[in-house]
């Protein structure tokens, strides 16, 4: 009755029936009819239109269980549980539904299960508020008894929709299990690109499993892999994942690598892919390069000049294509990452690479190889046989192309074979192993691949339309352009010394060999420290043969002197233009003295370089650029350069200081006038770290256009002038003004230099290499032009800033000591002599020069001024120490004076007071002798005299004149007195101005007169 009720639709009365039904057969303990009496009560109750009584769940609960329980009867149970779920899942109550469906999962039946958990997992993502997760684990679930069920396609497909929730969520292990069983299943169907792929992403994810588990993955993906290239053996080489390649880390080194040190032999440092990039450092190279090249150019840097990059990186500039040499080596370091805790091996690592000939007719012919094998091959490329990384472990792999042809070259990337070592993966000791060339591991298994190399050049951010947007220039890094063949230079330092006092001299050889088959030509030498090291003057005779020239082994090119020449100077000139310095030329850049100025291929050539410590102590590191040109002139490389930095420790040795002052005597010997007194003091400041026992200073020389020492006024007995730690010596010399015949010419670079000499041995100042030192510290001077007169200038009226220019030139003087020293040191119970020597630069009269650079106290610290300071100018003046060296007075008398008083009551005695004009211009003069001495201790001290007959003198003193006045001085009584009274008045005869000065009252003329 109730079955007939439910099929005409009439689900009221089908209800009742069910449920009258239902109570009888519970009485009669038929429970299989009354289970599905309950089940059918239920449906009728959901399919009642308007729904007058609710869904009885319960009754579909008990129905279930009476099926799964009593009756044991799953089928029914399991149709059941499909239409209450879909009866509570219309009733939008997918929480009820899900949890239905997955109380019936158990383990007798894996694909009735699978099903059920699938139907659970739609309802959770079905619900108002989807229970994302819970869907992705119920879909793995169910996945996971698809499998089971032998259903791998369904297995795969819930596996596929569980990982597209768990994807890039940060949920590193799931996704590698959810990879793991795609990888397998997919292998299992035979899709193996799938399969590749689900693997490769368990690989490169940044992975949190254990070193066993990863490994087990790496064998896996490599024997699918190895499947996958079996199939198409002929097609392109597969993109491998591992390991990680910074591409950007990428460098490109172009050339050989560094010779290492040979016992004295130390090779150039030049540029090597083991030295770390420095902004600075790369700054100083490049303005070096752009000095020689302008020099070279006669002062023009061509427009087309690019600075010789011989290592490329992320930080140089890759805008351009690199320029290789053919036959010279191109090495790519690649930096590898191992992600893993296993270690990786790559055997038969290369480079990968595009090349295009050039050939003579111009054309091209395009060839790309993996490796080279054939015969006439264009570019050699080395294989490393087997290279380790270790687990998570960083390392650069060099990897060489030997290029045998000119042609547009394009790196590509790296292809090798990649294998996991055979047995364990945490192979211990593996560290110690070095990477390459082992051939102690045994692959278990390898796939050959390759990864491609790209590069994102810089961002561009200069046009507006490029800040706005984001775009990236190119990096040409890995395109070099193979030109043809060049000279190349290998240089070597031979005696070269890491330690030096300062001022220390010492001869060291520097090797130039040319290791390629074309001559070179043009060789120079560039440095910012030319007063640091020199090849000897233009000319043989300036420079000597052999340190054996002389005794002791110096240096320097001496003479054994005559003892009795020892007083006076001994005069010799040089030209700076001889020694490469002169005005308008770069000191810094020394042409290098090749014999024929050419190197040919394969030939060695070596030149003494001598070496000065520099001035300041400490550690020094001084760059020097070789410069070098190919004979054949080539239209890409002009030239080519090659690096040094020399390290160089200095420790003090001595200090010189300096005065000038001028004589009172004014005629010397040849009756000339203009002597000057130089004072030198020299101070021991070793203080015996180098083992120096003590300093014995063997010679002074002077150097100067216009004066020259004359002799040794202080000249002790001893001879040789010793100086232990901390002592100071000091030194009078007289100077005099060079005679014409040996002045220069303003503009003419010839120096007299003027040796006196304190031991038996000369050393020639005017030659090599006391000379070089001495015109490279007087390089900054010369550098500066010189203020040419024009010969209108008479005819006009000079400023007043003229005016003060002449009188200061008066007090200037270019006079330049070198003081040469030797040095004895004990070193391993040996006694070595060291030699140097120091330069002072005297510009001022009076004022103290010194031969090293004094440290700068820093200023105190003063009150800031909020007010604006009035602008008042100062009328430019001459100080009063330059106008007391504009006119040079003196007066000559004798000392003493007898008068007979008691016959002749005035003592008249004659007076000569001689007046020089010092500048080089006519000047006015007025001597006052109405002076009288004012001051009362003055008077107490000296008696008062009186100057007879006329008491004012007008003169004019042409340039460089000497001009005597006869003068009467009148005494009454005897005693001492003072005759410096005469006031000197001066003006520069063009001038308005007046300069008017005393002169020489500082400087007592005392007289004595006697009675007889």
């Amino acid at each position: 009755m109730a079955d007939l009720c439910f099929l005409v639709q009439h689900y009221d009365l089908a209800y009742s029936c069910y449920h009258t039904a239902k109570k009888d057969f519970l009485n009669d303990q038929a429970m299989l009819y009354a289970a599905g009496a309950l089940e059918m009560a239920a449906v009728s109750a959901f399919l009642q239109p308007g729904a007058p009584r609710p869904y009885p769940a319960h009754y579909m609960d008990t129905a279930i269980q009476t099926y799964r329980d009593i009756c044991k009867n799953m089928v029914l149970a399991e149709r059941c549980v499909l239409l209450s779920a879909e009866i509570l899942k219309s009733q939008s109550k997918y929480s009820e539904a899900a949890a239905l469906l997955i109380r019936l999962t158990s383990e007798d039946s894996d694909l009735r299960s699978a099903l059920l958990l699938e139907q659970a997992a739609h309802c959770f993502i079905n619900m108002k508020s989807p229970m994302v997760r819970k869907y992705a684990f119920h879909m793995i679930l169910a996945g996971h008894r698809f499998s089971k069920a032998g259903q791998k396609k369904h297995a795969l497909r819930c596996y596929c929709q569980a990982m597209q929730v768990y994807k890039g969520k940060g949920w590193s292990l799931a996704e590698d299990h959810i990879n793991f069983t795609i990888g397998r299943q997919s292998y299992t169907l035979r899709q193996l690109d799938n399969a590749v792929s689900a693997f490769r992403h368990i690989l490169i994810n940044e992975s949190k499993q254990s070193a066993a588990q990863q490994g087990a993955f790496l064998r896996e993906y490599l024997y699918v892999y190895k499947n996958v290239s079996q199939l198409s053996p002929d097609g392109p080489l597969p993109q491998l994942p591992l390991p990680y390649i910074n591409s950007s880390a990428t460098r490109v080194f172009f050339g050989h690598d560094r010779r290492p040190a040979d016992g004295e032999k130390q090779a150039a440092t030049h540029v090597s892919l083991d030295q770390e990039y420095d902004s600075e450092s790369s700054q100083q190279w490049r303005e070096l390069e752009e000095q020689v090249v302008a020099v070279v150019n006669r002062g023009v840097i061509p427009s087309n000049f690019y600075p010789t990059q011989y290592c490329l990186n992320s930080y140089s500039d890759n805008s351009r294509f690199p320029l290789a040499v053919v036959e010279e080596p191109i090495t790519v370091e690649v930096a590898f990452r191992n992600p893993l805790k296993v270690p990786l091996l790559l055997t038969d690592l290369s480079l990968l690479w595009k090349f295009q000939p050039k050939d003579s007719s111009g054309k091209d012919n395009e060839e790309v190889k993996e490796l080279v094998t054939g015969e006439p091959v264009m570019i050699g490329t080395e294989v490393i046989s087997e290279f380790l990384i270790n687990s998570e472990e960083s390392k650069v792999a060099r990897l060489k192309l030997f290029p045998h042809h000119i042609g547009e070259l394009h790196i590509l990337g790296v292809v090798y074979n990649l294998g996991t070592i055979q047995g364990c993966m945490t192979v211990d000791g593996i560290g110690a192993l070095p990477g390459c060339h082992t051939g102690k591991h045994s692959l278990s298994m390898s796939v050959r691949g390759r990864q491609d190399l790209e590069i994102q050049g810089p961002r561009l951010n200069n046009t507006k339309e490029e800040k706005t947007s984001i775009k990236y220039g190119p990096d040409r890094r890995l395109d070099p352009i193979i030109t043809e063949e060049m000279p190349l230079l290998e240089v070597f330092f031979i005696h070269f010394p890491t330690g030096l006092l300062c001022g220390e001299i010492r001869k060291a050889y520097v090797e130039f060999v040319n290791v390629s088959k074309c001559p070179l030509t043009g060789l120079k030498v560039v440095s910012k420290r030319p007063e640091f090291f020199t090849f000897g003057g233009n000319t043989a005779l300036l420079t000597p043969l052999s340190p054996s020239a002389s005794e002791n082994c110096s240096a320097y090119k001496t003479i054994v002197t005559d003892s009795t020449s020892v007083c006076t100077a001994l005069v010799s000139s040089a030209s700076s233009v001889d020694f490469g310095i002169g005005i308008g030329s770069q000191p810094e850049v020394i042409p290098v003295p090749l014999p024929d100025t050419v190197l040919l291929p394969g030939a060695s050539v070596q030149l003494p370089m001598w070496l000065r410590g520099p001035d300041e102590e400490g550690v020094h590191e001084i760059n020097f650029l070789f410069y070098y040109e190919s004979v054949q002139k080539q239209p890409k490389i002009r030239h080519r350069i090659l690096r040094h930095t020399a390290v160089i420790c200095t420790s003090r040795s001595l200090n010189v200081r300096a005065t000038v002052c001028r004589s009172n005597s004014l005629e010397d010997e040849e009756g000339r006038g203009g002597n000057m007194l130089v004072f030198v003091d020299v101070e021991n400041t070793n203080t015996s770290e180098a083992g120096v026992k003590e300093f014995h200073i063997v010679q002074v020389s002077s150097s100067s256009k216009h004066w020259r020492l004359q002799k040794s006024v202080n000249l002790s007995e001893n001879k040789d002038a010793k100086l232990a730690s901390r002592e100071k010596g000091k030194f009078c010399f007289k100077a005099v003004r060079c005679r014409e015949k040996e002045v220069a010419t303003q503009f003419s670079e010839k120096y007299i230099f003027a040796d006196i000499i304190f031991g038996n041995e000369q050393i020639i100042s005017s030659a090599s290499p006391c000379a070089d030192f001495f015109y490279r510290s007087l390089s900054s001077e010369l550098k500066k032009p010189q203020a040419q007169t024009s010969a209108s200038v008479h005819a006009e009226k000079q400023s007043v800033e003229d005016a003060v220019r002449l009188i200061q030139k008066c007090s200037e003087v270019d006079l330049n000591i070198v003081v040469l020293w030797k040095a004895y040191v004990v070193e391993d119970s040996k006694q070595l002599i060291l030699e140097g020597q120091h330069h002072v630069i005297l510009h001022t009269i009076g004022k103290e020069a010194f031969s090293c650079p004094q440290k700068q106290e820093p200023p105190e610290m003063e009150l800031l001024k909020f007010f604006r300071p009035e602008n008042t100018t100062v009328p430019l003046r001459p100080s009063v120490e330059q106008l007391s060296n504009l006119i040079k007075t003196s007066l000559h008398y004798p000392e003493s004076f007898n008068h007979p008083f008691h016959q002749k009551s005035l003592c008249l005695v004659p007076v000569t007071l001689l007046l020089s004009n010092c500048s080089k211009a006519d000047v006015d003069v007025i001597v006052d002798l109405r002076h009288k001495t004012t001051s009362p201790e003055a008077l107490e001290i000296h008696g008062s005299f009186t100057w007879l007959g006329q008491t004012q003198y007008k003169l004019q003193l042409k340039s460089q004149e000497i001009h005597s006045l006869q003068l009467k001085a009148c005494f009454v009584h005897t005693g001492v007195y003072n005759l410096g009274t005469p006031r000197v008045f001066a003006k520069l005869s063009d001038q308005v101005t007046v300069f008017e000065t005393s002169q020489q009252n500082s400087m007592p003329a005392l007289i004595i007169i006697n009675n007889v």
